[in-house]
């Protein structure tokens, strides 16, 4: 069971039949309306949770789970961290990855490998890709075409574009 991604958080209780609105950390809303089941943290246990009801209410998602069917049934609920297993996985599109499939992953330029996928920022202009190499040194690589040649998920391998300049975290 350890094949459980983030989606979201619970932030609160709406209305008093059970419904919670939740905090998505997906980038594809849509899927919680196809959600049948979850799995929920509760007292560091991941709990399979049956999904009732799916809504948008002023660009919110308030979700409804079976056997929760007041505001003082989901208080215990409210902070709890909302987790679905590989087969629930939206799929992305085409050159489009999980940040969970690039972390980890050994980074290549040049045919060398020059260290390992540390974290992904999300940022408005493009993501980053934090990339500590042999040294422990940071280094900051846009994700974009001109500097990022392919990426093999299964592999857990991200080859750069041969001589691409690399960017330390440390430099101004």
């Amino acid at each position: 069971m350890n094949d459980l991604f983030l989606i979201a958080e619970i932030k609160s209780a709406y209305g008093s039949s059970g419904f919670v609105v939740i905090d998505s950390f997906s980038d594809f809303k849509d899927r919680f309306f196809e959600l049948k089941n979850v799995f929920v943290e509760i007292f560091g246990n991941r709990k399979n949770f049956v999904v009732e009801s799916a809504k948008e209410v002023d660009k919110k998602i308030i979700l409804k789970f079976a056997g929760f069917n007041s505001d003082k049934d989901v208080q215990l609920l409210i902070g709890k961290k909302i987790f679905v297993d590989r087969e629930n996985l939206v799929q992305p599109e085409v050159d489009n990855y999980f940040i969970h499939d690039l972390v980890e992953s050994e980074v290549y330029r040049d045919g060398l490998m020059i260290g390992k996928v540390e974290d992904v920022l999300v940022l408005p202009a493009n993501d980053v890709i934090v990339v500590l190499d042999l040294a422990q040194k940071r280094i900051l690589i846009p994700a974009i075409k001109d500097f990022v040649k392919e990426f093999d998920a299964e592999k857990k391998r991200l080859d750069l574009v041969n001589g691409c300049e690399l960017l330390y975290d440390d430099e101004n």
